[in-house]
Formats: C-alpha cells, structure tokens, sequence
C-alpha cells in the first residue's frame, strides 16, 4: 500500500494573512511568513512540510481559496 504525505501551496500574493489555516491545521504544519507580499501581508507558509497528512482542513477554511493541497507518494 502506497504511503502519502500532503503538499500545500499557498497563493503568496492573494493571502490577506488571517490565519485561519494555521489554526485549522491539525499537524502544526503551517505559519506566517516573515516576509510580506505586495500588499503588506504576511502570508501562511509551510513550517513543517513533514508533517502534513494531506488532510485539506486548511483548504476548506481559507476564505479567500489560496490554498491548494497535494497528496504526494513516498517512494
């Protein structure tokens, strides 16, 4: 049986910073940037890429739909 691991990409740009995500995430995969986008808004980052499971939760509280989450094979 294939083992998965998630992949979470982040729209820079068109975050507004709530956090939302980052509360949502149940494996403290995400948390805010240091650095800001055009718009002055730090924007949510993947902080512990191991850990993701895939599981979209920060996918389906995002707002403003930024967020995208890949299942990814270990090989």
């Amino acid at each position: 049986m294939a083992k998965f691991r998630g992949a979470v990409v982040v729209d820079t740009e068109r975050c507004k910073g709530c956090e939302l995500c980052v509360e949502a995430c149940p494996q403290d995969v995400l948390g805010m940037s240091p650095k800001v986008n055009s718009k002055g808004y730090h924007y949510s980052d993947m902080v512990a890429e191991e850990n993701c499971i895939g599981c979209m939760a920060c996918g389906y509280v995002c707002p403003d739909a930024v967020i995208s989450v890949y299942k990814v094979t270990n090989a």
